[in-house]
């Protein structure tokens, strides 16, 4: 995640007050020394920073937070509302018009990812709002540019409008709009050309774009590993075209994640999209509260839902809770619910929407990838009927021809039958609890058996 150096920074400074039952004007002062020097070393603007601190403080040193019952969860709370305000508060949505097409300009420099985003937003629209875009080509000077969204168009079995690389891209655009009208297209999102640098020749052929086809929202499209130069570049398109949201990309990668919280403090303009990513459904809303929660270790457990209710069956998954909770799981069952949760995306991601995942003993250096998840699936696969359903009757012999038949060593056999039995225990300890059999104290068991 982008902001990971950001989020150790903060929750290691935010932990030393959040247990205190006394908090000092002295403490929060310490704190947001400490604060500062996070949200800098993040390449957050420094006059951003200025701000924050001030308005965090201002409350923090407020009598309701220094008198409370838990003052140190308050001043917590503070500053978690206002990194949320300073990302704009809540999430901005992409505009709709009311009468069809809805013309969307995607704008931005070379290199920073736009012809991608094109498709990713353009798949992200039917998926989950069930559009039908048309998908523009009109940066003509990029070499192969008009062949990538071509691919990516075909690639989503989506209509790429084009004149090809000879023709005036306000023509292309004025053409795409005029081909969604007929076919009765819902967007039009229009894949305009980039320079290296912001210069007069791109600003004119933009604005000769705008003034022909009226668009409902342009967004730019930005490099978040650029850091401050992404709050840079969003200034100068904004002042000439009067931009409408930002679609931050590269935001997985390894950035500090300072683009993200400057852009709408400086220019005004909120993100709208985030690309965590190469593939081409991974283009995410830009939800404020949510990016706040997980910046803070509290997790993103609505984003989680979110892609639990796209990619979970959820009557299975129902099925699945209550043998769990009658601590009746097999094998086969466990299966499932590994490949349910692989539709969900990289299990490393997965896992770091979940509340204090920062703090799960070895999820930072689990380096959890498909080989490891193929291995435990083979080794199940290489079970018989009675071995998945009773992995007690599994001895040596057994686990030798288990690990030859997955292509496995014995070891990985005894670790994952190991782990399997920690959360067969687990689960007859919660279900035991529910009865009301008192809590058991003890470490969790539970970890992932395709965590090494």
């Amino acid at each position: 995640m982008a902001f990971e150096g950001l989020a150790e920074r903060l929750q290691g400074t935010l932990d030393k007050i959040k247990g205190k039952g006394k908090v000092t004007e002295a403490d929060v002062d310490e704190m947001m020394r400490e604060v500062r020097l996070a949200l800098l070393e993040a390449d957050v603007n420094f006059k951003v920073v200025k701000k924050f601190i001030k308005q965090v403080k201002e409350r923090a040193v407020g009598q309701e937070v220094l008198k409370s019952l838990t003052p140190g969860q308050q001043v917590i709370k503070v500053v978690n509302e206002e990194l949320q305000e300073l990302m704009g508060g809540e999430q901005s949505k992409i505009a709709h018009a009311d009468k069809p097409p809805t013309v969307v300009m995607m704008v931005g420099l070379q290199g920073a990812g736009k012809t991608t985003t094109v498709a990713k937003l353009a798949n992200h629209l039917r998926k989950e709002h069930n559009r039908q875009p048309l998908l523009a080509a009109a940066d003509i000077y990029r070499p192969a540019a008009i062949d990538q969204l071509e691919t990516l168009g075909k690639q989503l079995d989506m209509p790429v409008y084009s004149l090809g690389n000879q023709a005036d891209p306000v023509d292309i655009a004025k053409g795409a709009v005029a081909q969604a009208k007929d076919e009765h297209r819902d967007y039009v999102l229009i894949d305009t050309a980039g320079r290296l640098h912001v210069d007069e020749d791109l600003m004119g052929e933009l604005q000769r774009i705008k003034e022909a086809v009226q668009p409902e929202e342009i967004l730019l499209v930005v490099d978040a590993m650029t850091g401050q130069d992404a709050v840079n570049v969003a200034e100068s398109f904004n002042e000439q075209l009067d931009v409408n949201g930002a679609v931050l990309t590269k935001l997985d990668g390894d950035t500090r994640g300072g683009a993200a919280i400057s852009v709408k403090a400086v220019t005004g303009m909120p993100v709208k999209f985030a690309g965590m990513g190469e593939k081409i459904d991974q283009l995410e809303p830009f939800h404020p509260e949510r990016m706040a929660s997980r910046i803070l270790g509290m997790g993103d457990v609505l984003s989680l839902i979110e892609k639990a209710q796209t990619d979970v069956d959820e009557d299975r998954a129902k099925e699945l809770e209550k043998k769990m909770r009658q601590a009746d799981l097999t094998f086969d069952d466990f299966l499932e619910q590994l490949q349910q949760v692989k539709k969900m995306g990289p299990i490393d991601e997965v896992l770091s929407m979940m509340p204090g995942a920062n703090k799960m003993k070895g999820l930072k250096n689990a380096q959890v990838d498909d080989s490891q998840i193929t291995q435990v699936e083979a080794i199940i696969r290489s079970m018989t009927r009675a071995e998945k359903e009773d992995p007690s009757l599994i001895n040596a012999s057994r686990k030798k021809r288990i690990a030859k038949g997955s292509g496995t060593a014995v070891k990985d056999v005894n670790r994952l039958l190991k782990q399997f039995e920690d959360m067969q225990k687990m689960m007859k300890q919660m279900s035991s609890m529910q009865k009301g059999k008192g809590k058991k104290k003890g470490k969790n068991p539970m970890q992932f058996p395709f965590m090494q």
